[in-house]
């Protein structure tokens, strides 16, 4: 591998930023695909660009046959993120869960009395307006938001941010009524009906979840069902070509 490509590498992993190193095996001639650019020897194949851009989203890596020529896809995605905004006690059982399921998990809450690393050791908490943490963070299709405060002004701007993102995942906690007052808002707010329709919310797998720490159960197996069938959808095409 030449060093520019490592370096690369290196800069896509800090940045979260998902990359494909396209490798032709006969010559070992290399492109590297970003979601909105593609550089060198052979950034130039329309074909390769598409198929590095398809494995990416499916997040594996795989050797494809162009036009008679093998091209091994090394596919870089940044590991799975949870934002979860409220530093409550539902989120106090989420955090260290989807640790253990090795997602990087943020705690976002400008409550200085809640958000402490004391409650939530282990993740990164920020003490912020959760729109202003995400624009400092960045969302991509590899984050899932959820929202559990209940307050208006913390989740409002929060869902607002997430649905005009590319996230794979956002759910809010609150009954149906919330629900649909926050739909109210939201639509006031300039959402679209398919936008809010990304909403889980109710959040969480309907499994009879009373305490906190089985919300956080019904929550994180809702994330986890998600990705997988999204994962599933778009690696479909392939699959029935095949």
């Amino acid at each position: 591998m030449k060093s520019e490509t490592l370096k690369a590498l290196q800069d896509a992993r800090t940045d979260r930023r998902a990359v494909v190193l396209a490798t032709r095996l006969s010559d070992a001639a290399e492109a590297l695909v970003y979601p909105d650019r593609a550089d060198g020897e052979l950034a130039g194949d329309a074909t390769l660009v598409a198929a590095a851009r398809r494995a990416m989203k499916i997040g594996r890596s795989e050797t494809v046959d162009l036009a008679g020529q093998k091209v091994f896809l090394n596919v870089y995605v940044p590991p799975a993120r949870l934002i979860i905004v409220g530093a409550v006690h539902i989120a106090q059982s989420l955090a260290p869960m989807a640790s253990l399921m090795d997602f990087d998990v943020t705690v976002v809450d400008p409550r200085r009395a809640f958000a402490t690393d004391a409650r939530f050791p282990g993740v990164k908490v920020m003490q912020e307006w959760a729109d202003e943490a995400f624009e400092k963070m960045g969302l991509d299709g590899s984050t899932a938001v959820v929202t559990l405060t209940h307050d208006p002004k913390l989740d409002d701007p929060a869902l607002e941010a997430a649905l005009r993102s590319d996230v794979f995942y956002v759910g809010a906690l609150g009954s149906k009524r919330t629900h649909a007052k926050r739909k109210e808002r939201l639509i006031d707010a300039g959402i679209t009906e398919e936008q809010f329709a990304r909403i889980h919310g109710p959040v969480g797998l309907n499994i009879g979840a009373r305490s906190p720490a089985e919300i956080a159960v019904s929550i994180l197996g809702q994330i986890i069902e998600v990705r997988a069938r999204r994962l599933e959808a778009l690696a479909a095409p392939k699959a029935a070509a095949a």
